[in-house]
């Protein structure tokens, strides 16, 4: 129940894939499906339909193509007539007769946007800096980030400044034809581990994904999901059904998709997408061109 079965009926695939055109490997879906309620903010799992609740806000109705009642309380299965009266779901042939279920709460839509580039690797192979920063090194085995694009570090291994100056360090300063500013302090480059040669940028948390390999969760001490695709925040669990992170509660979220961990040699595990000359998204992204002028990946 939990695989899809592929063209000429001789192999199938792990929920959440399809299967490819040669029917000789499995490719994992994107996204999970959502049904985007008509407020264009809302939404509920591809197996549920939109209802209006009493409170104007919008629920979800635990079935496929419901009948939503006009208490703006209850719903029903498709092709059947809420009959309030006796609480049931009736069918207009009279073979169908159920009782009423109650809907749970849309979650708000979070398509995925482009994001910053996360990282910047550093000529060491494991250390990164944040997109938008340049790696300077603070000893012979160490490498630090300054936060400035395309920066000159400091031959005191300690500071940097913008491209275009210099670095003034009798007077702590950065000077460019007659203008000086305070040099920068560079904060120290860290990477998660994976293993000894598997890393993830800063703030991220390492998850196994479907091949085996280690991918790279966008999220601090974050759940990995059992499909080896998605993870949720701290706290949540994985609902397989819903395509969603679950608080206890009912609190709900739209899952992440997981990304793959940089190689401690500085290779990527799988192949990435090359924006241009000097940028690249992880395999399976598209990049996106931010405001600033910058690259960024769409997961």
């Amino acid at each position: 129940p939990q695989s899809v079965p592929c063209a000429g009926g001789r192999h199938c695939c792990p929920r959440g894939s399809h299967c490819s055109a040669d029917g000789e490997s499995c490719v994992t879906d994107l996204a999970p499906r959502a049904v985007p309620c008509p407020d264009g903010q809302s939404e509920c799992p591809d197996d549920a339909t939109c209802c209006v609740t009493s409170s104007g806000a919008w629920g979800c109705c635990p079935m496929p193509q419901a009948s939503c009642c006009a208490d703006k309380v209850h719903c029903c299965p498709h092709a059947t007539i809420c009959d309030l009266t006796h609480g049931r779901c009736v069918s207009p042939t009279g073979d169908t007769d159920v009782p009423l279920s109650t809907p749970f709460p849309a979650w708000k839509r979070q398509p995925p946007a482009p994001v910053a580039l996360r990282q910047v690797l550093c000529p060491d192979g494991h250390s990164a800096c944040p997109d938008g920063a340049t790696c300077c090194q603070l000893s012979p085995t160490q490498y630090g980030c300054c936060p400035l694009q395309n920066a000159v570090c400091c031959s005191d291994k300690k500071h940097c400044c913008p491209q275009g100056t210099t670095c003034d360090l009798v007077h702590s300063t950065c000077t460019s034809l007659g203008a000086s500013a305070p040099l920068a302090a560079l904060p120290t480059a860290r990477d998660v581990r994976c293993d000894e040669r598997t890393s993830c940028p800063d703030g991220n948390t390492c998850c196994r994904l479907i091949s085996g390999v280690w991918g790279c969760c966008p999220l601090e001490q974050a759940v990995c999901c059992p499909d080896h695709v998605h993870c949720c925040p701290q706290g949540y669990t994985c609902d397989p059904k819903g395509g969603s992170c679950l608080l206890e509660g009912g609190t709900r979220r739209p899952w992440v998709r997981k990304t793959p961990a940089l190689s401690r040699e500085g290779q990527v595990t799988l192949r990435d997408v090359k924006c241009d000359e000097k940028t690249s998204c992880p395999d399976g992204s598209t990049c996106c061109q931010l405001s600033l002028g910058t690259w960024g990946c769409c997961p």
